[in-house]
């Protein structure tokens, strides 16, 4: 079992000479209102609560492996773009060299007139 604490104000101090302790006040959740957060599973009571805590923990993994899903499709669809602009400018690049390579052979290839 935990003590108490007792928190002294600072006006104790004149009488005992010791440096004041001030109450540190409890830390609040930055959870917005009406998120509950999840109770140890020591503290459930009921097989109601269990089921409802899972299927709200299932919910939440679904929900969260929904956006991944998501986002890796938009990625691959952004790699995919970036790889069809890639083989456009190759093949125009290829045939550029093809035409100079056939314009070279024409210089370079004795005639046979």
């Amino acid at each position: 079992m935990q003590k108490p604490i007792m928190a002294v104000t600072g006006d104790e101090t004149a009488a005992t000479g010791d440096m004041p302790t001030y109450q540190i006040p409890a830390p609040t959740t930055g959870l917005p209102q009406g998120v509950v957060m999840a109770a140890s599973p020591g503290s459930l009571h009921s097989p109601q609560q269990l089921a409802e805590e899972a299927t709200r923990k299932r919910e939440l993994r679904l929900m969260k492996n929904r956006e991944a899903a998501k986002e890796c499709r938009r990625r691959k669809k952004e790699y995919v773009k970036c790889l069809e602009s890639r083989v456009a400018v190759l093949e125009v690049q290829n045939k550029k060299l093809i035409e100079e390579l056939e314009t070279l052979r024409d210089i370079c290839s004795p005639k046979a007139d």
